[in-house]
């Protein structure tokens, strides 16, 4: 297992993107390969209580997404953020995804997803801005969420009610300039209210990866200062 590093905004490893956040953390923690901080991050995020439709395609469009050269972006959560993981992992790739904690790094939560856990420490990046020993509180996750957003060029949206965390994220990223994609469902769905809902109010309507794909193009495999 790699060893916990510190790494600070002096550090020419902190993440650049991260300084567009008007209280981006003074330090973060990170926990497997840092190489994976220099490709270029897309958040794929959504309900805890996803349908199986819902996780089916946040497995695939994370799959394929990885496959285009992107790393997925997730908080580690219950559902549609441990399908993207798990596609990105899926995919066979340098560096694949990066989960964004709401704890000390050696505070695996949930605790089921330890194995989880240790695959993406392995292969990715784990990173929180929290102290070791720090525990889980109910808002430590909408700070996560801010993380998720600055780190990632734009954020996918599967599945979400309308009090969904998820539709947090995607209004900070498009405070931040990213884009933001969600996936219409039908509207019988437990689930659809949300993404229904961003899409109305000016998220991309994406129906499979050329959607974001259209929208990402210039990004596709790109190392730079910016985005690392």
């Amino acid at each position: 297992m790699p060893s916990i590093i510190t790494i600070n905004q002096l550090s020419p490893y902190y993440p650049r993107r991260l300084l567009d956040l008007a209280d981006a953390p003074k330090q973060i923690y990170c926990l497997g390969q840092l190489e994976t901080l220099s490709k270029v991050g897309l958040a794929i995020v959504g309900s805890r209580k996803a349908s199986g439709q819902g996780l089916k395609q946040a497995f695939r469009f994370s799959q394929e997404l990885s496959k285009e050269g992107f790393c997925i972006i997730s908080g580690l959560a219950e559902g549609i953020d441990a399908a993207a993981h798990l596609g990105a992992l899926s995919a066979d790739i340098l560096y694949p995804t990066i989960a964004i904690c709401g704890a000390g790094l050696d505070i695996c939560y949930p605790k089921h997803h330890q194995a989880l856990f240790d695959q993406i420490a392995q292969k990715g990046l784990l990173l929180s801005e929290y102290p070791l020993g720090t525990g889980v509180k109910p808002f430590h996750f909408p700070k996560r969420n801010r993380l998720i957003a600055a780190l990632s060029i734009g954020t996918l949206v599967v599945e979400a009610t309308i009090k969904s965390g998820s539709l947090i994220s995607a209004k900070q990223a498009a405070e931040l300039g990213r884009e933001v994609f969600a996936i219409p469902r039908s509207i019988e769905e437990k689930g659809s209210e949300g993404c229904h809902y961003l899409i109305k109010d000016g998220a991309k309507l994406t129906q499979n990866t050329a959607d974001i794909l259209d929208e990402l193009k210039p990004y596709q495999g790109v190392r730079c200062a910016k985005w690392f």
